[in-house]
């Protein structure tokens, strides 16, 4: 959700069958009629697309409160590798739901879903904006779309599919979900330990695909504005990333994460330290092998953005602009402002 690294890029050319508009926003609807369920203004986009940076913009014209939708920014200790907004970025407008809990704790979606309703309900009350950002696409659709009760985590469970995939693997496993669960499983990558345990730890608690709590929209349930950001060149993305994930390096990323490793109550099983870049730092550690630490965690941040381009595109109702064309925050900004029309408070 940082803005480090990301600058004002020079236009590149369209790829991947994207319009030409330069405008860089799809079917945008500025002249909304119905007002939104839920209150608010979102910002999407996949990691280093510049949400903050346009987040920050936005609040400069309007009065917001940003709402952060990351699964990362909620532990507290954990700010390199998690690009988390700094003190004077938090300075400058008020931010929710970050450094709310240790690492050593939980967080799921439904307790996004709850806490972030209160927050909308509230931001309202005071007559300000709710700006919902970040790139936690599953916090995103639980909201929009709603969740059915799915089962807590159960330890036994939990410790019962760690002793098999360290005896199967994770790719056996998940192999097992495509078998029970097809829909879930195409969409997580054989080595999402974290997804495919808590798929898997669904089913065997409640006899249902994880899948199944997953409701639809109500059609009559007006979904609130999603702005995107998305770019339309995926190698100015995959330069963005490397560019981020150098300056975390260089600004004392594995240190943190020696920190919390000398704390001796965190491991890989948590899913803070499943966080991309902690899991490979903390991985690198291990094997006492840092030279591979660059390769490993820029590519699997490379891979957390094509899970977040992937999510984006199953949300029709987004509003896309193309992060990497030249002023693409002052389109966001002053379609932020058409919306802001009928979200705003009377």
């Amino acid at each position: 959700m940082s803005a480090k690294g990301v600058n004002q890029p020079v236009r590149p050319e369209l790829v991947e069958g994207r319009s030409s508009d330069t405008t860089g926003l799809r079917q945008a609807q500025p002249e909304r009629e119905q007002r939104s369920a839920l209150p608010c203004l979102c910002l999407a986009g996949p990691t280093a697309a510049g949400k903050t940076a346009a987040a920050l913009a936005i609040a400069q014209v309007l009065p917001v409160e940003i709402v952060s939708v990351d699964s990362a920014l909620v532990y507290r200790g954990m700010d390199i590798g998690s690009a988390k907004p700094g003190a004077a970025e938090r300075a400058q407008v008020p931010h929710h739901l970050i450094d709310i809990l240790d690492p050593a704790q939980r967080y799921s979606a439904a307790q996004f879903v709850a806490d972030a309703q209160g927050l909308i309900e509230a931001i309202h009350a005071r007559g300000r904006l709710p700006l919902l950002v970040g790139g936690t696409m599953l916090y995103f659709k639980a909201l929009f779309d709603g969740l059915d009760a799915m089962p807590p985590a159960d330890a036994a469970v939990r410790a019962a599919l760690d002793a098999e995939a360290r005896e199967r693997g994770w790719p056996a496993l998940h192999e097992e979900l495509a078998r029970i669960d097809p829909a879930t499983a195409a969409r997580l990558p054989a080595g999402d330990a974290q997804r495919i345990q808590r798929a898997l730890e669904v089913f065997r608690l409640s006899g249902r695909p994880i899948s199944s709590f997953h409701r639809e929209r109500d059609a009559s349930r007006a979904a609130p504005p999603l702005l995107s950001l998305e770019p339309a060149s995926r190698a100015w993305l995959h330069e963005h990333i490397a560019q981020r994930f150098m300056q975390m390096l260089a600004a004392g990323f594995v240190d943190e994460v020696r920190q919390l490793r000398a704390r001796g109550d965190l491991h890989l099983g948590l899913p803070a330290m499943r966080c991309v870049g902690y899991r490979q730092a903390w991985e690198a550690l291990d094997a006492d092998e840092l030279s591979t630490l660059p390769e490993r965690g820029i590519a699997a941040t490379r891979q957390l953005a094509k899970r977040q381009l992937t999510w984006l595109r199953g949300m029709p109702q987004r509003e896309v602009f193309a992060c990497d064309e030249e002023n693409v925050i002052e389109r966001v900004v002053d379609q932020a402002q058409r919306h802001a029309q009928t979200l705003m408070p009377c």
